[in-house]
């Protein structure tokens, strides 16, 4: 399963059919006309080729005339088309002869989209150039405006939360030496249509503080690389960076010089990256740098940069992730989880047009089960972006299994009400319920140094998944999960039945032997991976699940509670609201529950957790056993570096059950009712 750089192609493989299959279809690559000369246009051409060898083990005939072609790729040959696609949409379609395919679109990011999805479709047996070409009309536009991947890597070659190796951009504070690899990964994430990448870490430290200073030609080089394939280049930015790099007394927004030297650094910026996208901005957060400081706020941090970067045309995107990390555990009052929603919906219509905010799924921090944030439908006049987290910083960590495209599908499906029934989060981030001139999905990057990119090879999954959905929130977890299985594994259907299963259980199975009812953290401090039920319960980042001998839970109600429930629209508010009818899966993030309260169900709390706990460790037994059954259908070393995650995985489910149990009987002492071994 390796590619031109000793990596795994991922969901990009083209070698996967019988000859005898592949003899038996028709081949539409076999004479091949792509128009212009760009750099992109170089891309297409070689995809072309490379999927020409790898399908129909035939190279395919380019030429220049349209006419001898049986497969042409060219812009603005829309006809009826044209007024149906937006600026990154295409159109697959049939041509001026039986038997011949175009793919045509306004732009060549819309072309280099329609090319990958062409060969996407045929490699999943839709055969374009069948007789009478009836299958042969697809058009699609992106649903979703800004597909960003961000990536937390630093410049010394580390990553913050990466789970598959070292960084494949940085290395020994200049760039890795195989940029090749980077094309490589340039290209798998134009495959699935991604149009943006911010290329540090969102806490800067010195070194990436000068990426927009000494080390900008850095930042060209990696511009190079990925332009070609569509995306645009951001930086997290330092926001002390006119005292650290400039030698300036103060970085307050409103100070004159602040400005100028803003704006100095963004004409030098686009002098060199004319295509630059914006500056990504954690600021005021667990201790980074920011307008607070100066007694301003954060409309006015970010609109100084925005102002910067407006003539050319860039944007900002300003993390909404700011809460107080230093609160004392003995504190009822202060909540984590309305912190956002407390800080920005006051300045909600203050930013400036170019000016995005990014806010996290939930309200606290990338948990296996959380609400959905209340800025969503909270925030109507300013723009917004959604931030998921591919890296499974608390999933998993790419050593279990935890496909997250389910949980990210019951958050693009949420509806906030807003404006009334149908004003779900997968509306808003495309731009649908709300004026916004910017709106978008960014996903924290999964992606490291490993051969198989991702450190769990089915944790491919979960970056291919993020992607689709970016470019179409409608299609369901199911339908993603069939298309990287066959793309990944070929067509057998004992291989697709199986990690489709395995991959759809997943996130339920990783939750079961986790944490219960929507509580969250009970992890091992700093690294996240493990079990430690009191782990942050009296530290000060404020992920508290209250538990004592009778009841664990936050009781964050209008009446009697924290008020967080209050931050949402009706019916939602309402619904988290109640005891009776709050979504159980969430009943500990809302509520206060003793454990010998009954749930839906029938079991009591504490029983619940205890099944549940047991029930994780039995069903990755299970997952186990079915991936067994696949030794000679999928690749021996894919074979066995899966099955050695899995036992991995067990271990860590066992361990988890363990201590789970055995700090709510130890807590509870009310004992497992079926009167299995706790410790």
């Amino acid at each position: 399963m390796e590619g031109r750089t000793g990596s795994s192609p991922c969901w990009l493989r083209y070698d996967l059919q019988p000859q005898a299959a592949q003899e038996d279809r028709e081949n539409p690559l076999r004479v091949v006309a792509v128009l212009g000369g760009s750099a992109t246009a170089a891309c297409i051409a070689e995809e072309l080729e490379r999927a020409g060898k790898g399908l129909y083990r035939t190279t395919p005939e380019f030429v220049a005339e349209p006419s001898r072609a049986s497969l042409v790729v060219g812009l603005d040959l829309l006809g009826p088309f044209a007024d149906q696609l937006g600026e990154e949409g295409f159109v697959i379609k049939p041509g001026a002869w039986e038997g011949q395919v175009v793919i045509t679109a306004k732009t060549e990011r819309g072309l280099l989209y329609g090319m990958f999805a062409f060969l996407r479709e045929l490699r999943l047996g839709r055969s374009f150039a069948s007789p009478g070409g009836s299958e042969a009309f697809l058009l699609e536009n992106p649903s979703v405006p800004i597909r960003m991947i961000n990536h937390w890597d630093n410049l010394d070659g580390s990553i913050e939360r990466g789970y598959a190796g070292r960084s494949i951009l940085w290395n020994g504070g200049t760039l890795a030496k195989d940029q090749e690899r980077i094309a490589a990964y340039a290209r798998l994430l134009a495959s699935v249509g991604i149009n943006a990448i911010s290329i540090n870490n969102v806490n800067v430290h010195t070194a990436e503080t000068g990426l927009i200073g000494p080390k900008l030609p850095l930042v060209e080089r990696l511009a190079d690389i990925f332009r070609p394939w569509g995306i645009r280049v951001l930086l997290c930015i330092n926001y002390a960076s006119p005292m650290e790099l400039g030698g300036l007394t103060t970085a307050d927004p409103l100070d004159p010089h602040v400005q100028e030297w803003w704006a100095e650094r963004a004409r030098a910026i686009y002098a060199r990256i004319p295509d630059f996208g914006g500056f990504v901005v954690k600021a005021d957060s667990e201790h980074r740098p920011g307008p607070f400081t100066y007694g301003r706020d954060h409309a006015q941090g970010a609109n100084m940069l925005g102002k910067a970067l407006e003539p050319y045309g860039g944007i900002v995107i300003w993390r909404c992730f700011v809460y107080n990390c230093m609160q004392d555990w003995r504190d009822h009052t202060t909540d984590r989880a309305r912190a956002a929603y407390d800080t920005f919906m006051p300045l909600d219509g203050k930013f400036a047009q170019n000016v995005v905010l990014q806010i996290k799924n939930g309200p606290m921090d990338f948990q296996i089960r959380e609400p959905v944030s209340p800025l969503f439908g909270g925030l109507s006049r300013t723009n917004q972006i959604l931030e998921l987290q591919i890296t499974q910083e608390y999933t998993g960590q790419q050593k279990d299994l935890c496909y997250l495209v389910p949980l990210w599908k019951e958050v693009l499906d949420f509806d906030t009400f807003a404006q009334g029934p149908g004003s779900t989060v997968q509306e808003i981030v495309a731009g649908r319920v709300f004026p916004q001139a910017y709106s978008g999905i960014a996903g924290v990057s999964n992606v490291g140094s490993d051969p198989n990119w991702t450190g769990h090879t089915l944790a491919q999954a979960n970056l291919y998944g993020f992607a689709r959905l970016c470019w179409n929130p409608g299609l369901s977890a199911a339908e993603v999960g069939e298309e990287w299985v066959r793309l990944t594994f070929g067509d057998d259907e004992r291989v697709k039945s199986v990690i489709l299963e395995m991959l759809l259980k997943s996130r339920e199975i990783y939750e079961n032997y986790t944490v219960p009812l929507g509580i969250g953290w009970m992890v091992n401090p700093g690294h996240h991976y493990g079990p430690n039920v009191d782990g942050y319960e009296y530290d000060r980042w404020g992920t508290y699940h209250r538990a004592d001998w009778q009841a664990i839970g936050v009781d964050r109600t209008l009446q009697g509670g924290t008020g967080f429930a209050g931050q949402y629209h009706q019916p939602n508010a309402e619904l988290y609201e109640s005891r009776e009818r709050c979504p159980e899966e969430l009943l500990l993030f809302f509520h206060r529950v003793g454990y010998r309260e009954r749930l839906r169900s029938g079991k009591t709390l504490i029983q619940h957790i205890y099944d549940t706990h047991f029930a994780g460790v039995e069903q990755v037994q299970e997952m186990i056993a079915r991936w067994n059954s696949l030794e000679g259908r999928v690749d021996p070393e894919t074979f066995v570096h899966v099955a050695a995650k899995l036992q991995e995985q067990l271990k860590n489910a066992t361990e988890w059950r363990d201590v789970v149990n055995s700090y709510f009987y130890r807590k509870s002492g009310i004992p497992d009712e079926r009167g299995r071994k706790i410790y």
